[in-house]
Parts: structure tokens; C-alpha cells; sequence
């Protein structure tokens, strides 16, 4: 997303960096669809975009994670050094780990109270009986990131990308190229040997997320925000060539379409593969680079219009995403606790998402007011107040030929 308006070339080329609105944007409006995608038994997920084609918010976050990680980073590294660079992966590293583990604990206690109150095993919903059952186990599989429940599968994802980045910031050292062309191969080479992480220790299933496969759109953000790649200009040919694609995959990725047409069923079995989730097939790639094409063309030119007051709510929240993903895990359980209770009528629903989406974006707005930290400027003033008041008696006090008071 470098085609053009603010935030180009690499961080630490040139001179300061202006932040690109449309990076938070389009953020935002992926952790709002991934609070919706996570409510349970949800209508409204049969609107979301994972179901009209082969992409969804998840590549959206990666993407934009990728993007936003060059932002943070890769400035630290060009002008700090590899050593303190890697030093900032390592501390962002913790943080997101600590992130996932204290999330899970918290929803972990959100659904068991759920369990115990209301008339719903939220318990197995979530799949979180053998931990409750097995807890030293458990625990020792939690922190080792050897137990990976579906639901809290993204940050550990997100965490395999991040420990790459030392590895392919060293590799760009010898050719910008370098470190994409590594990502690349080891993509192919999770295909070709079908490599994985243990998601729990009673199976064989693996982390539904492959950061091993998923790296791959992490860094191509990555390498597109550090100026490795230059994105492709914006040309009839290629618009017609993202469109046609995102079209024609419509019916056979829209399963409410597909189950109608045996030939379309027998298209989608045929390239399963190639759109299958965990080690992000290639055809979810293709679509999600022909959505992002199509998304800066639209914006180009306006990219004023993302911040002004309509999109300043999704922006900020796009700007919060690590505690507002954290938030939306959480609030999707509740979410689907209270239509339980409630129904899942167009009102209630209406009620639970909005009511959801109000709170995410209250959310971010509060976290944004802490990160000015407004109290510094309250301090400030109640020192300069003092001062002042120590300077007038320090005047009163020679005028009056009296020595001030220790």
C-alpha cells in the first residue's frame, strides 16, 4: 500500500516519516470484522468477507501487522543498529506474549463463569475441558506455546513473525531482496514438507495459523513499508486483472452459491488446497493482493478523506489494535452469551454488534488518551503554579527585608 499519498519509501531513507491513514484504516476495519467473525452461532458472519472470497480480516491484520512492524522497527535497525533493533523484537516479542497468555486466562475465566451462571457449556465451546481437567499439563503447554487452542491461535502466529524479522532484516543487509527472496523459500519449503507446530499434547493437530506459511504476507507488508518491494502502479490492465479475479473466485468461494452447482462443489474440492487456512494456500494470497490493489486504487487521491470525522472512529481504533483485539476475543464471548439469553432476533443482533462495536471504539479512544498521558500536562502546570507561588513569596519576603522560612 505504497502507491502513493503519505508514508513513502523505507523508515530511517530519508526524512521524518508522516503516518499513512490509510494503514490505520484499514486495521480498524479489521479487528471490527474479527469481532464480529468471533461472536458464536452469529448470523452476521454470513456477510462477513471471508465468505465471498478466498481472503478475510485475517490476512488484512497480517498484512497490516507486516506494514505497521517496518513502521516500528525497521527505523531502529537502520539507525540504532541490528543489536538494539533485535532488542526491540525481543521486548515486542514479551509483550505480545504475555498479551496471549493473559488473555487466555481471561476468557478462560469469562466462559467457566459463563458455564456456572447460565444455562450454556461455554467451557467446550471454546474446547478448554482438557485444560481445566489436566491444569499442570496444561499450564506447562500454555507457556511453551505447545498448547494452542483454535480461538487463541492469532498472537502466537503473530509472534512466529515477529522473531523473524532480525533473520530477514540481516538478509536485506546483503541485497534488499535477500530477505524476501528467504521468506519466500521458506514458504515453499513449509508446502512441499507440510512442517507445523504442536497446538496441544493429546493430538496431532498443529497451530491453525502456520506462522511457518502465514510469514509470507507479514512480510511482504514488511517489505513494502521498508521499500524492498515497490508495489505496482496503478494501471487499466492490472485493475481489470483484480477485478476479474475477485469476481470470478466469487462463486466458487461463496458456499450459499457452490452448494447449488455440482460444478462449482467439484472446483472447490479440487483447489482446497490452495485455499486452505493454516499454511495459507496461495489462492488466499492471490485475492487478498488483488483486494489490497483494488483498495488503494479506490483511495488514491483521497487519502484526506480517512481523516476526516466519518473514519476517525475506525482509524483510532486501528491505531489501538493490540488491546483492542484482546477487548473484541473477550467481548465476542459475551456477545454470544447474551443471544443465548436473549435470542438471536434482528434486534438483539443489531443490539449486540452495535453495542459491541461502541464499546471497541470507546476503547480505543480511552486508550489513545492514555498513551498522550494528559496528567503530564496537569503536573506540568501544578509545578509551574508552585514555582510561581515560591517566586511571589520569595518577592514579599525581601521587599518586606525578612528572610523566607526554611
Amino acid at each position: 500500500m505504497t502507491t502513493s499519498g503519505p508514508s513513502l519509501g523505507g523508515p530511517g531513507l530519508g526524512g521524518p516519516r508522516v503516518r499513512d491513514p490509510r494503514l490505520d484504516f484499514f486495521r480498524g476495519v479489521a479487528m471490527l470484522i474479527i469481532f464480529i467473525a468471533h461472536v458464536p452461532n452469529n448470523p452476521w458472519n454470513e456477510y462477513i468477507p471471508a465468505r465471498f472470497g478466498w481472503s478475510d480480516a485475517t490476512e488484512m491484520f497480517v498484512f497490516c501487522s507486516g506494514f505497521a512492524a517496518a513502521i516500528a522497527f525497521g527505523g531502529t535497525f537502520a539507525k540504532a543498529g541490528f543489536g538494539y533493533g533485535t532488542t526491540r523484537i525481543g521486548y515486542r516479542v514479551w509483550q505480545i506474549y504475555v498479551a496471549h497468555v493473559a488473555m487466555f486466562f481471561f476468557i478462560a475465566a469469562l466462559v467457566t463463569a459463563g458455564s456456572m451462571a447460565l444455562d450454556g457449556d461455554y467451557i467446550e465451546q471454546l474446547n478448554l475441558g482438557w485444560f481445566l481437567a489436566n491444569p499442570a499439563e496444561g499450564l506447562v503447554g500454555l507457556f511453551t506455546l505447545t498448547y494452542v487452542p483454535n480461538y487463541f491461535d492469532i498472537l502466537p502466529m503473530y509472534i512466529g513473525a515477529l522473531v523473524l524479522i532480525p533473520v530477514i532484516v540481516a538478509l536485506s543487509r546483503i541485497h534488499p531482496w535477500a530477505g524476501i527472496t528467504f521468506s519466500a523459500a521458506l514458504y515453499a519449503a513449509n508446502s512441499l514438507y507440510g512442517w507445523g507446530l504442536p497446538a496441544e499434547p493429546f493430538s496431532d493437530r498443529e497451530w491453525f495459523f502456520n506462522p511457518l506459511a502465514w510469514q509470507l504476507l507479514f512480510f511482504t507488508g514488511f517489505g513494502l513499508s521498508m521499500g524492498w518491494i515497490a508495489a505496482p502502479a496503478i494501471s487499466r490492465p492490472l485493475l481489470w486483472l483484480a477485478g476479474g479475479f475477485v469476481v470470478l473466485s466469487l462463486p466458487v468461494a461463496h458456499w450459499g452459491t457452490a452448494q447449488h452447482f455440482e460444478v462449482l462443489r467439484d472446483l472447490r474440492e479440487s483447489i482446497w488446497f490452495w485455499q486452505e487456512k493454516t499454511d495459507f494456500g496461495l489462492l488466499r494470497y492471490a485475492h487478498f493482493l488483488a483486494l489490497a490493489y483494488l483498495a488503494v486504487a479506490l483511495v488514491k487521491g483521497r487519502e484526506h478523506r480517512l481523516l476526516e470525522a466519518w473514519a476517525r472512529p475506525i482509524v483510532t481504533v486501528g491505531r489501538n489494535s493490540l488491546p483492542i483485539f484482546l477487548l473484541s476475543m473477550g467481548l465476542a464471548r459475551v456477545g454470544g452469551m447474551v443471544l443465548d439469553e436473549l435470542g438471536r432476533s434482528v434486534a438483539t443482533l443489531a443490539l449486540v454488534h452495535l453495542a459491541g462495536i461502541a464499546i471497541l471504539i470507546g476503547f480505543a479512544y480511552w486508550c489513545t488518551l492514555l498513551k498522550h498521558q494528559p496528567w503530564r500536562k496537569r503536573e506540568a502546570e501544578h509545578a509551574a503554579r508552585r514555582a510561581a507561588e515560591r517566586e511571589r513569596a520569595a518577592a514579599r519576603y525581601q521587599q518586606a527585608g525578612v528572610a523566607p522560612a526554611e
